[in-house]
């Protein structure tokens, strides 16, 4: 028998690394890897379907799935991020603390964003912002259309502006951008981090909700799902194998330029425990729940999912560890 020839996209992350060079192959598969930065890749998948399989953002395949697009999730979750570090606000204007942010402008890069989504949830959820207050101002088109809630006042950041520039020009108070802003990587005096401590914030986060914040998932397109259900468990076990490579790679500091990484690596797993990226339904179901939450208070999705159905019924059984 012949075996499947698909393509993957996805990021070029030391959890996935094994695949892109070979090392791990998907039982079945033919696998040609392409990678490519997250805005590429999931602007192609969602307007065009260009790959078979893709790792894709959370929020836009709860989305998509909404819309009824034909590609369903595996629980596979290559790409994670605490989201503290990246709300940033501008100096002098009041904005001392979290809830400051009432009645504000806020700036976006989109509204159908896992960073932005993830940073709005959390704001709500635990530091008191009251985001029907807000004046959320979006830089770029949305790579899905759709109606934000009726509560949500939105804006569009006119053409020759970004949201960099309208913080700078005192038109925003404060912004939720999924990258490092170029003021901040320069040390502007005009803006500042919301939470001066971000990696403290984000460990209290994290022992107070259970979550690491999801930002993307692994989809496959559902008539590959539906003639080879088998590729389903292929890719939950290639993907699982992969990230236990990197974890024993991990193990030899001589595989980092980093000067004290056991002492990084034994603080992460005391308060992660030995796996932070779990490729399972039931450690990641808090997580889940909150986005499902999110998205469909926000207008993004019209009907609220049980976590269960956003994935491949067969890729929800328990996988084989490796290593």
């Amino acid at each position: 028998m012949s075996k499947l020839r698909l393509s993957l996209a996805c990021g070029p992350y030391d959890l996935v690394k094994p695949l892109i060079d070979g090392e791990v192959s998907p039982p079945g598969v033919d696998l040609n890897v392409l990678t490519m930065a997250s805005p590429e890749r999931h602007g192609r998948m969602l307007r065009h379907e260009e790959f078979d399989i893709c790792e894709l953002s959370l929020v836009a395949y709860l989305v998509a799935r909404d819309r009824g697009r034909r590609f369903t999730a595996i629980p596979v979750f290559p790409h994670r991020r605490f989201r503290h570090g990246y709300m940033i606000k501008r100096t002098n204007c009041g904005i001392e603390k979290p809830s400051d942010l009432n009645g504000a402008r806020v700036g976006l890069d989109t509204l159908q964003n896992s960073a932005g989504l993830w940073m709005r949830g959390i704001l709500q959820d635990h530091y008191g912002v009251d985001l029907r207050s807000i004046e959320w101002w979006c830089q770029e088109e949305e790579d899905i259309p759709f109606e934000p809630a009726s509560w949500m006042r939105v804006r569009r950041v006119p053409k020759g502006k970004n949201i960099d520039q309208m913080l700078g020009n005192d038109e925003l108070e404060g912004s939720l951008y999924p990258e490092t802003l170029p003021s901040i990587r320069n040390n502007s005096p005009k803006v500042g981090l919301l939470f001066p401590d971000p990696k403290e914030a984000e460990a209290d986060y994290y022992k107070k909700s259970g979550i690491f914040p999801i930002m993307h998932t692994v989809v496959i397109k559902d008539e590959i799902l539906e003639r080879n259900p088998w590729a389903a468990v292929s890719f939950l076990q290639a993907f699982q194998k992969a990230k236990e490579i990197c974890y024993q790679r991990m193990r030899d500091p001589r595989n980092f330029a980093v000067v004290w990484v056991n002492e990084l690596l034994q603080e992460q797993k005391e308060i992660f425990g030995p796996d932070p990226w779990p490729y399972n339904l039931e450690d990641n179901r808090t997580a889940l729940e909150a986005v499902v939450r999110y998205e469909f208070d926000q207008g993004m999705i019209q009907r609220k999912p049980r976590v269960e159905d956003l994935f491949f019924p067969a890729s929800l059984q328990e996988i084989q560890h490796y290593l």
